[in-house]
């Protein structure tokens, strides 16, 4: 793990409290990081998921899974089909 990765983890384990986010970051650049954290950590890759299942792994870590849930839609994190059936983890 490089410097840069263990600061990133850091940043991001400061977010946390109990397991729970703390609050969903302003900042575009920590909120990236937040969500490339829970992207890796809550979603299988190749794996296709509900919606509900999807809300079910957010709520796990913050009560707004709605937000979180379109920030890693809108970051290419969670893709989706055009009529929201389903998600998969993205890049």
């Amino acid at each position: 793990m490089s410097d840069t990765d263990t600061r990133s983890s850091h940043q991001v384990a400061a977010l946390f409290s109990r397991g729970r986010l703390t609050a969903i970051p302003r900042k575009v650049a920590r909120r990236e990081q937040l969500l490339e954290h829970l992207a890796q950590t809550l979603f299988e890759r190749d794996r296709v998921y509900t919606e509900r299942e999807v809300n079910d792994a957010l709520l796990t870590v913050h009560e707004d899974c709605s937000a979180l849930r379109r920030y890693l839609v809108v970051a290419g994190l969670l893709v989706r089909p055009k009529d929201g059936s389903s998600y998969r983890r993205g890049r």
